[in-house]
């Protein structure tokens, strides 16, 4: 049995659909079950017989973070020690999902798994501490960093872009950081693959892994692509200019990284996997939400 926690996000609700229709046996839990609470984990687990716990749950709001450190910590950095430790119990595979914000974003190329992290703000930092965490627990987990997810379920960089362009006449997008969108979609199939191979006795070995979509943009190069494939489909019927912009005429608590490019080799090796470009499966989004 698969035990999904954080079953409610856009990655989660996304990913409890896909293991539904795969007829994959899996039982889901959000806030009911508390990451931050060990006895919590321990009275849920009783009883059960859970081969698999894939970890969607996380504080995410990266500017709030600073501001809610406690609450932050909890979620991203006990939580996963709670899990990895009460995965070592029952001896579970563990499969946590991670993100691109454990680096500082100062790189030129695409980070592997295995280059220096240095987070620039609480959010990044706790879930750094939470991938130590977890590993430290339990030596059969696989972590999963991606980046500039968006999905179906939950607010994302799309759904903000569609909504703007219908209302507005110009909108404004930073040009100057630099990464890889993720289809929530996309991501929801590669961890169900971690699982499928490990039943077909492939030894993937444990450890961290990168998975974004392919290719390199700005959000700029996001958004325009957005409204041109939204015209297209007829979801877009106003007329909406794209304007480039920086960084700094969008002042937040926490600096974004400006290059989060994350190197996929490792993955794409390891699962045979082809991963879909990024323009490629926005359209495939679009065509679906």
């Amino acid at each position: 049995m698969i035990w999904l926690i954080g079953c409610k996000g856009m990655l989660g609700t996304e990913l409890a659909l896909m293991l539904e229709n795969k007829n994959l046996n899996f039982i889901g839990t959000d806030r009911e079950v508390d990451i931050t609470d060990i006895s919590s984990l321990r009275d849920y687990v009783t009883n059960k017989s859970i081969k698999w716990i894939i970890n969607c749950a996380a504080y995410t709001a990266v500017d709030k973070a600073e501001d809610d450190q406690q609450n932050c910590e909890l979620l991203n950095t006990i939580g996963p020690f709670n899990i990895g430790k009460i995965g070592k119990e029952i001896n579970a595979k563990i499969i946590h999902i991670s993100t691109d914000y454990v680096f500082n974003g100062k790189g030129s190329k695409p980070y592997k798994e295995d280059d220096i992290t240095d987070p620039i703000g609480l959010y990044g930092l706790t879930k750094r501490d939470g991938e130590k965490k977890i590993l430290s627990e339990n030596d059969q987990t696989y972590i999963i960093r991606t980046a500039w997810l968006y999905g179906k379920y939950g607010n994302n960089f799309v759904h903000t872009m569609l909504r703007l362009m219908n209302e507005k006449e110009n909108i404004s997008v930073v040009n100057d950081q630099k990464g890889s969108p993720t289809w929530a979609n996309d991501l929801s199939k590669t961890i169900i693959e971690f699982i499928k191979q490990s039943k077909e006795e492939k030894k993937n070995p444990y450890g961290i892994y990168h998975y974004t979509n392919e290719g390199e943009i700005t959000w700029f190069d996001f958004a325009k692509e957005i409204y041109k494939q939204g015209r297209a489909l007829g979801i877009l019927s106003n007329n909406c200019e794209v304007k480039p912009c920086t960084s700094t005429d969008f002042p937040a608590k926490v600096k974004r990284p400006s290059y989060s490019v994350l190197d996929k080799l490792k993955i794409k090796s390891s699962l045979n996997l082809n991963i879909p470009a990024w323009d490629e499966s926005l359209s495939c989004f679009l065509l679906k939400d």
